[in-house]
């Protein structure tokens, strides 16, 4: 999706991320006090400094979801890529994926981060005009092609060498987890372990 987007950014317009003009963006924003950390997965809080609340007024708010069960296998297998000092990293490195689903620590993880949570702004407010589940893509971006008034055509990156199907890494007891932890997400969006 950041990919798309940027394909029709405007040479003013501020963007934050991986793309590369985000990258070559960055120095447009890095004196700017926010109140979080300004990167690709930056919430509306964290942005607040960069806008205010009454720019979000007058902004169309989006993001996409995925299904919670997919999003952890996603997210094991980058966090095992990575090298930075956290302790994500390196709970996923001491552990096997079905360790590190059951562990406290990312099962707060989870449960504290929500889909809303990244589009709630700093009264409280959720401030999202459009969720966008990744596996309905098609269906639910349409609302997103008609505020835009074009249709995105939305390359597939950041392939990952995993197993395409998500189910064959869970035990009843990783998918039982997973379901306690993103219960929030799975009953807004309709996920299921089995869909």
């Amino acid at each position: 999706m950041a990919l798309a987007l940027e394909q029709r950014a405007m040479k003013d317009d501020v963007m934050l991320g991986d793309t590369p003009k985000a990258m070559k963006r960055r120095r447009r924003v890095q004196d700017v006090k926010t109140r979080g950390r300004l990167w690709k997965h930056s919430t509306v809080q964290d942005i607040d400094g960069l806008i205010t609340l009454s720019d979000l007024d007058d902004l169309f708010v989006f993001s996409l979801v995925r299904n919670p069960w997919d999003r952890m296998v996603s997210y094991y297998h980058w966090l095992c890529e990575q090298t930075f000092d956290h302790a994500a990293v390196a709970l996923a490195h001491s552990l096997d994926f079905e360790a590190f689903v059951i562990h406290p620590q990312t099962r707060a993880a989870l449960k504290a981060s929500p889909a809303r949570h990244y589009l709630t702004d700093t009264a409280g407010q959720e401030r999202a005009d459009l969720y966008i589940r990744i596996e309905h893509l098609a269906d639910d971006a349409q609302k997103l092609w008609g505020h835009l008034g074009f249709k995105l055509d939305i390359p597939h990156a950041n392939k990952s060498t995993r197993q395409t199907d998500f189910r064959s890494y869970y035990s009843a007891a990783s998918q039982d987890a997973v379901a306690e932890a993103a219960a929030e997400d799975i009953s807004r969006f309709g996920y299921s372990f089995d869909r």
